[in-house]
């Protein structure tokens, strides 16, 4: 092939870092935005955080002589108390002393006994969360156990899973320890037995009939209804879990009202004891918008703590010279023009989530006024549409924001949904729909429970036209049980 030499024109996006930094910035939380900022702040020299207006410098610095002098006024006791403090420090520090031992930290406290944090203790101080494991081995640490019996009981816990339930054979855990130590069948049942007991009620039962036997176990004596709850657990939980009532009054020999009662005791249990234990810390939610309703009309304003202020600190910019090339001059030029890269970002970031957030709104003003039954359906492109950008940046922008609405806080992509067509030619939103769908459920007859068909029968009378199969996508997505899992006693 002849080589060649040509010339084309063309053209194509080029992400410049400056466009990347302010995409990068889009996507993030506010809470990483808050880490990202302190990063910034302690990386760049030329950014400072905004406090608030200061003083002009002119009104400090030219008034005449009369300023001069009362300058000079104040700052001589500060001069004099100096010069008294630098007789008293030492020329060495002995090894054996710490920096403010000798130098005043310049931090006092209100009861001046250099605590500055006079909140409560458990309020600033948290260890973490705690896992099942780890409760159940405290417990198992305050237990006056043998030393033989605190083996058995580390592989008894170990076997237990995060629902509190035994999940490997007592046969195969003596086993297991058999080999090392000469241990009888009936010593791991006693040790479980006492496992059993620990807190939470419940844990360490091996399936669910002995689970909730063991909590009701646990009661008063005297608690109602406490002895035939005992009975239809421990003899007729599958009658139970197919909800036939009428067998369970046959057999346990007691009336409608008083096998609603029994039923009622029973549902107080905890199926999952172990769920009582967090294993996992709470998530943190800070809202990135605030919405009110001010004079009849829908308002959208920033949140001050999610949009940090930040500000160019001008007495390093005025180190700034531009004609010197020296490696100190650039050190500072490069740090001022990154500064002003990022402040540029976050106005630019804050710009594009309060346009879309005022979208939102604008579209779902009536689901802020009447409830979910209200909500439109939307999509990215609509919005993307309003505010002539791109869908991806709208994905961006509705990931992992948050809206504090009089309802509640929602995430931005709450308030997207598909949409099913109405008998009148309109559209429905797909969460107006589960909303009518778990109204209907709520008010239905507890003996007779509504099925999907005759839900999709209801919701086709009010001019939407859904699937069976639909209400049981939807149904299932809200955890919602089958109508033949709802039935009741009346």
């Amino acid at each position: 092939m002849k080589q060649s030499i040509q010339l084309r024109l063309g053209q194509h996006l080029t992400m410049t870092p400056q466009l990347q930094q302010a995409i990068r910035l889009l996507q993030l939380s506010s809470l990483e935005l808050q880490l990202e900022v302190q990063q910034a702040l302690d990386s760049n020299l030329m950014l400072e955080t905004d406090e608030g207006e200061s003083l002009d410098e002119s009104t400090n610095t030219g008034s005449g002589s009369e300023t001069a002098e009362a300058a000079d006024t104040a700052t001589a006791p500060e001069e004099a108390d100096l010069a008294s403090r630098d007789d008293q420090i030492p020329d060495e520090l002995p090894v054996d002393t710490q920096w403010d031992e000798i130098y005043d930290s310049g931090i006092t406290s209100l009861s001046g006994s250099g605590d500055t944090d006079q909140r409560d203790f458990f309020e600033t101080h948290d260890s973490g969360p705690e896992s099942l494991h780890d409760h159940l081995t405290w417990e198992m640490e305050l237990t006056p156990f043998s030393d033989l019996d605190r083996i058995i009981a580390t592989a008894i816990i170990d076997a237990i899973d995060e629902n509190g339930y035994l999940v490997l054979p007592l046969e195969d855990i003596h086993q297991g320890l058999a080999r090392e130590h000469e241990i009888e069948l009936e010593e791991v049942k006693a040790v479980l037995h006492r496992i059993q007991y620990f807190d939470p009620v419940g844990v360490g039962a091996q399936n669910l009939r002995e689970c909730l036997s063991l909590q009701l176990r646990q009661l008063s004596p005297d608690t109602p209804w406490r002895k035939p709850a005992l009975d239809l657990v421990e003899n007729e939980l599958d009658t139970l879990a197919s909800r036939d009532y009428h067998q369970l009054m046959r057999r346990l020999k007691l009336s409608s009202d008083e096998l609603q009662s029994v039923i009622s005791l029973i549902q107080s249990l905890n199926p999952r004891p172990g769920s009582q234990i967090k294993s996992e810390a709470a998530p943190y939610v800070v809202p990135d918008v605030f919405v009110r309703k001010i004079n009849n009309a829908w308002r959208v304003d920033l949140n001050p703590d999610s949009a940090p202020r930040l500000r160019i600190n001008n007495h390093y910019a005025s180190l700034v010279k531009r004609a010197d090339n020296t490696e100190d001059n650039n050190y500072l030029r490069n740090h001022l023009q990154e500064a002003r890269w990022f402040l540029k970002s976050l106005q630019s970031r804050n710009e594009t989530l309060l346009k879309v957030a005022r979208c939102i709104v604008d579209h779902q003003q009536q689901f802020l006024d009447d409830g979910e039954e209200a909500m439109k359906p939307l999509v990215l492109r609509d919005v993307a549409e309003t505010v002539e950008m791109h869908e991806s940046t709208i994905s961006r922008v509705t990931t992992q924001k948050y809206m504090h609405t009089p309802r509640g806080i929602y995430e931005f992509k709450y308030f997207f949904s598909s949409h099913v067509g109405t008998a009148d030619g309109g559209e429905c939103s797909a969460t107006a729909i589960r909303a009518m769908i778990r109204k209907l459920i709520a008010d239905e007859a507890p003996a007779k429970p509504l099925s999907d068909s005759r839900i999709a029968t209801l919701l086709s009378q009010n001019g939407i036209k859904v699937a069976r199969r639909t209400i049981a996508k939807y149904r299932e997505a809200m955890a919602i049980p089958p109508s033949n899992e709802r039935k009741r006693l009346a």
